[in-house]
């Protein structure tokens, strides 16, 4: 999937600067680190190396070895340090590389961070974030799944998935700052894409789902890299005389159905799209709570889009042929519009 470069559409504005991807996530982290001194950072590479994806260049130098923590290759020993951290007082920021080796730290996510605020009674706090990547740009089978619906499904945690380098910062600063453990899911494709970010602090809240496109015809959902690939099929559809409403949903866990419900009280019409594999993905659910939601205002029935169901294979064609992308969007727009 060939994502969407932010920013090609228009000039910047006053108070607007055009960044990559990578340099909002390392904004929004030397911000918070000079905000709050519990505050630190920990992870594969992300010290010396600065990052596979750059996201932490120069934080090591910035704030030191205490606050920049370069760690094993271990995902398990990443996030049970987290829980432990966030458990005595600190705010850790841990990556985890790849969302693929998620599975290796789901214990201490799932069975530690997002139960003991519960088990405890309220007595604990785990004010920690997962930075994590998603989603494929030639990393192959084992580096290049989303994974999303994973974390989503886990009762105590809140998931983040931003698509554009405002809400990369935006959203980055509001998961620091939450009191409960929050999964940041970034797409590995955006990290070198550009896009307005404002100049000023800004945060994004968490929960709140953002209407990027107007339209009457369709309400088009989806959230990471493939909001922007949504916002361009709506342009292309555009000149076939369809206008699309696009929401980007930007919170996975807990997610904002109300606007999306409200869009499709107005257009009639639903379509999900994301790379995560059609089969068993977070576009289900959507599509079951706007049918609940809506069930009488909809004018077909909804549609979901997403990635075949299969290993992501590592040569670009093959890459392309499995993930989702914009002609997989636009053709089910069409459909969704021809049925009754």
């Amino acid at each position: 999937m060939a994502p969407r470069t932010e920013g090609t559409a228009a000039a910047p504005r006053s108070g607007i600067r055009e960044v990559a991807y990578a340099l909002a996530v390392r904004t929004a982290l030397r911000e918070e680190m000079l905000r709050d001194e519990r505050i630190f950072i920990m992870g594969e590479d992300i010290g010396v190396y600065g990052g596979v994806y750059g996201a932490t260049r120069g934080l090591l130098r910035e704030f030191g070895e205490k606050r920049v923590r370069d760690t094993p290759i271990s995902e398990a020993a990443i996030a049970g340090m987290a829980v432990g951290a966030a458990i005595g007082g600190l705010r850790p920021v841990a990556e985890i590389m790849y969302c693929d080796f998620l599975s290796i730290a789901l214990d201490a996510i799932a069975n530690n961070a997002a139960k003991l605020r519960y088990m405890s009674g309220g007595q604990l706090s785990i004010p920690m974030v997962i930075r994590t990547s998603a989603g494929g740009h030639g990393y192959a089978a084992q580096h290049s799944q989303s994974l999303e619906a994973w974390v989503a499904h886990i009762p105590g945690l809140k998931v983040v998935a931003p698509g554009t380098c405002a809400d990369a910062r935006g959203l980055l600063k509001s998961a620091i700052r939450d009191p409960n453990p929050v999964v940041v899911i970034e797409h590995k494709a955006l990290y070198e894409t550009t896009g307005p970010m404002p100049a000023q602090e800004t945060l994004e809240p968490i929960g709140v789902a953002k209407v990027t496109r107007e339209g009457r015809d369709v309400t088009l959902v989806s959230w990471s890299a493939m909001a922007g690939v949504c916002l361009d099929a709506a342009q292309d559809l555009a000149g076939e005389g369809i206008e699309v409403e696009v929401i980007d949903l930007r919170t996975l866990l807990p997610a904002d159905f109300e606007t999306v419900a409200a869009s499709v009280s107005k257009t009639g019409r639903l379509v999900v799209a994301h790379e995560a594999v059609r089969y068993g993905g977070f576009g289900g659910e959507v599509v079951a709570q706007l049918t609940e939601r809506a069930w009488g205002v909809l004018k077909a029935a909804p549609v979901c889009v997403g990635s075949r169901f299969a290993p992501v294979p590592f040569a670009e064609p093959l890459e392309n042929h499995v993930a989702a992308g914009k002609r997989d969007v636009i053709e089910a727009v069409r459909a969704c519009l021809t049925t009754r």
